[in-house]
C-alpha cells in the first residue's frame, strides 16, 4: 500500500442477525378446591410498590400509544429484482465423457428474477396517490415493487425516485382509502445521545415488529460504506428486512430511517443505523418534482486529511475540509475558491467533515448563493459561491479538474517510498494523477517531487498551493525533480 493512501480513511461494514427464543413449561396439576393447594392466579405474581409500578406503566402505556399509533403507517416492502449472469449453455449437462468444455465462447447472458423484502414508511398522500420511504438499497433496482400494509392489504407499488448516495427511495402506489395513516416526521437535529428511540419494520418478513433502545450515538460518518449522511447510532435491534423502516422518538415522531449494521458476529449486536430524517425532507419532494434529488454543486474535490498534512498546510488543529482541486469553470473556480483552500464554514456555521460539507452543499438550490469561508496562506477569508445544479458529466470531467492530482508533503517514510535519497531535495510529492486532467497532459506521474511553481521554489504544501494562485497566473509550470536532476514541465494555460 502505497504511504499517501493514509490520507483517505475507508472502512467497511456488514451485518446479519441472530435471535432467541426461551420457552418455560410447567408439569402437574393440582384440583382447584383442594385444601393443600395455592393456585398460580390467586396471588400477584410478585410484590410492587405502587409508585414504580404506576412509573412502568406509564412508559408501556407509553410504548403502546407509540407504537399503536405509527405501525399503520409502516409497511412491508416486497420486491424483484431481475439479474443477468454469464452461463454457459452446456453447464446443466449432468456430465460429459471428456472433461467440462472451457470454451467462452459459448458463454451467454442468462436472466433471472432474485427476490428480496424490506421495510418503508408511509410519509405522504396526495389524492390516490401513497408515498413510501424506504432504502435505495431495498427498492433501488426493483423491476416489481409490492407494499403490504399493517392490516395485510397489498398494493402493486411504483418507484418514484431512487438515490445511490444517500441509500433512499421514494415508492408510491394508488388507494382511494383516505384512512391510510401517515407517519409524522420529526426534527432528527434534536436528537440527543440517551433518548429513547423504537425501531419498527419487517426483519426477517416478520411484519409490524418493534424493538425498543436508545440512541447511542449521531453524526456518526457513512464513508466507510461509501454513503454522504451523518447517521444515527442506536442499539435497538435493526435486522435484515428493517432497512427502509422508521427509527421513531417517544413522541411517535420519525427521526431516521433504519440502513444498517455493523456485526463483527455477522448477527445483531446492538449497533444499528439510520438515516437523519432531515436528511431526506428534501429529497421528499424532489423525487415527487423530478424523480430525482437536485443536488446542489459548487465544483471542488473534497478530501480528509491527517494531522501531518494539517501542519504541512499551515492549518494543524483547524477542523474542515480540505478542497484538494477545483473544477475549471465551475462556480467554486468562478468565485475564486483554488485548489488548497481549507473550508472551515458555510453560511456561518462551522464544517466538521467532508461528509457533512457534500451534504449541504447538495441541500443547497441552483442559482443560490453560498458564503464559504476559508483559510489560505494562513489568512480566512469569505468567498461567495453562485451554486450550479449537480450534473454527472461535470463533476467526472477530468479534463476540468485542476491540478489533477493531490499533492502530499516530503516525510521521512514518503523518501523512502519513492527512494529519495538526497536529503537536500524539498518540495511536494505528486500522487493521484488522474487520466485526461491537466496533471496528466503535463506528463506528471505519482512519485514526482515538484520543487517549484512557475520558477518559484516551494518547501511545503502551503507554499506550493500558495505558488499555484490562479488569480496572480492563469499559466502554471513546474519544476520537477528526478534522476539527480531538474526537469521543467510546459505550461499548461488555463482557460
Amino acid at each position: 500500500m502505497k504511504t499517501w493512501t493514509k490520507y483517505l480513511i475507508v472502512a467497511a461494514s456488514a451485518a446479519v442477525l441472530s435471535f432467541g427464543l426461551v420457552s418455560l413449561s410447567c408439569r402437574g396439576a393440582a384440583v382447584r378446591g383442594s385444601a393443600n393447594t395455592a393456585f398460580a392466579d390467586s396471588n400477584p405474581a410478585v410484590s410492587i410498590p405502587s409508585d414504580s409500578l404506576t412509573v412502568v406503566e406509564s412508559l408501556q402505556n407509553a410504548f403502546r400509544a407509540v407504537s399503536s399509533g405509527v405501525l399503520p403507517a409502516v409497511v412491508e416492502v416486497d420486491i424483484t429484482e431481475k439479474k443477468t449472469v454469464q452461463a454457459n449453455p452446456l453447464q446443466d449437462l449432468p456430465f460429459f465423457f471428456f472433461g467440462m468444455p472451457n470454451d467462452n465462447s459459448q458463454s451467454q447472458p442468462r436472466e433471472y428474477e432474485q427476490k428480496g423484502l424490506g421495510s418503508g414508511v408511509i410519509v405522504r398522500r396526495s389524492g390516490n396517490t401513497v408515498y413510501v420511504l424506504t432504502n435505495n438499497h431495498v427498492a433501488g433496482e426493483a423491476s416489481q415493487i409490492s407494499v403490504k400494509l399493517n392490516d395485510g392489504r397489498q398494493f402493486t407499488g411504483k418507484l418514484v425516485g431512487a438515490d445511490e448516495r444517500t441509500d433512499i427511495a421514494l415508492v408510491s402506489f394508488e388507494s382511494n382509502d383516505s384512512s391510510i395513516a401517515v407517519a409524522k416526521l420529526g426534527d432528527s437535529d434534536k436528537v440527543q445521545a440517551g433518548d429513547i428511540c423504537l425501531a419498527m419494520g419487517a426483519p426477517l418478513g416478520y411484519s409490524q415488529s418493534v424493538t425498543q433502545g436508545i440512541i447511542s450515538a449521531t453524526g456518526r460518518s457513512g464513508s466507510d460504506i461509501g454513503n454522504i449522511n451523518d447517521f444515527i447510532q442506536t442499539d435497538a435491534a435493526i435486522n435484515q428486512g428493517n432497512s427502509g423502516g422508521p427509527l421513531v422518538n417517544i413522541y411517535g415522531e420519525v427521526i431516521g430511517i433504519d440502513t444498517w449494521i455493523a456485526s463483527q458476529s455477522g448477527g445483531s449486536q446492538g449497533i444499528g443505523f439510520a438515516i437523519p430524517i432531515n436528511n431526506i425532507k428534501k429529497a421528499i419532494d424532489d423525487f415527487i418534482k423530478t424523480g430525482k434529488i437536485a443536488y446542489g454543486w459548487m465544483g471542488v474535490s473534497l478530501v480528509d486529511i491527517n494531522d501531518d498534512y494539517k501542519d504541512s498546510l499551515g492549518v494543524k488543529g483547524v477542523v474542515g475540509a480540505f478542497a484538494s482541486q477545483v473544477f475549471i469553470g465551475s462556480p467554486a473556480q468562478k468565485a475564486g475558491v483554488q485548489a488548497g483552500d481549507y473550508i472551515v464554514a458555510l453560511n456561518g456555521h462551522d464544517v466538521k467533515s467532508v461528509d457533512q460539507l457534500v451534504r449541504e452543499v447538495g441541500n443547497l438550490h441552483a442559482g443560490e448563493t453560498a458564503a464559504f469561508t476559508v483559510i489560505r496562506g494562513g489568512k480566512r477569508q469569505d468567498i461567495q459561491v453562485k451554486i450550479e445544479e449537480r450534473k454527472k458529466s461535470l463533476e467526472t470531467d477530468n479534463a476540468k479538474l485542476w491540478p489533477g492530482f493531490i499533492a502530499v508533503p516530503i516525510t521521512d517514510e514518503i523518501r523512502n517510498e519513492i527512494k529519495l535519497e538526497d536529503k537536500s531535495v524539498k518540495g511536494v510529492v505528486v500522487t493521484n494523477v488522474q487520466e485526461k486532467s491537466p496533471a496528466a497532459s503535463l506528463r506528471l506521474q505519482n512519485g514526482d517531487v515538484i520543487t517549484a511553481v512557475n520558477g518559484k521554489k516551494v518547501t511545503s504544501l502551503s507554499e506550493f498551493y500558495n505558488a499555484m494562485d490562479l488569480t496572480k497566473s492563469k499559466s502554471i509550470s513546474f519544476d520537477i525533480y528526478t534522476n539527480g536532476g531538474t526537469i521543467t514541465t510546459s505550461t499548461y494555460k488555463l482557460e
